[in-house]
C-alpha cells in the first residue's frame, strides 16, 4: 500500500466523520468544527492526488483549498455568534 492509498483511506475516514457530524450536530460550535475537518480532508486528497500524480497542480488547489477553508471557518463562526447575541438580546429584553 503506497503513502497516497494511506492518505486517501485516511481522508475519506474523515470526510465520512465530519459529514455526520455536520448533519448531526448538536450544536453550531460542531458544525463549524466538521466544516473545519471536511476542508482538511480535502486538502490532504490533494496532496495525496499530488503525490499518486507526480503533479505539482494539485498543491496549488490544496492551498487554493486551505484559503477557502479558513475563510469559511470564520465567517461560519461570525455568523452564529451574532446569531447567538441576537438571540441572547431578544430574551434579555423579554424579560421584566
Amino acid at each position: 500500500m503506497t503513502a497516497a492509498m494511506v492518505i486517501v483511506y485516511g481522508a475519506l475516514l474523515a470526510l465520512g466523520l465530519a459529514l455526520v457530524r455536520l448533519v448531526r450536530g448538536p450544536g453550531q460550535a460542531n458544525r463549524i468544527v466538521a466544516l473545519d475537518v471536511m476542508f482538511s480532508a480535502t486538502i490532504a486528497l490533494s496532496a495525496a492526488a499530488a503525490l499518486a500524480t507526480g503533479r505539482t497542480l494539485f498543491l496549488d488547489i490544496g492551498v487554493g483549498l486551505a484559503v477557502v477553508g479558513f475563510v469559511a471557518t470564520i465567517v461560519w463562526a461570525r455568523f452564529v455568534d451574532a446569531w447567538a447575541r441576537s438571540d441572547e438580546s431578544s430574551t434579555a429584553s423579554e424579560e421584566p
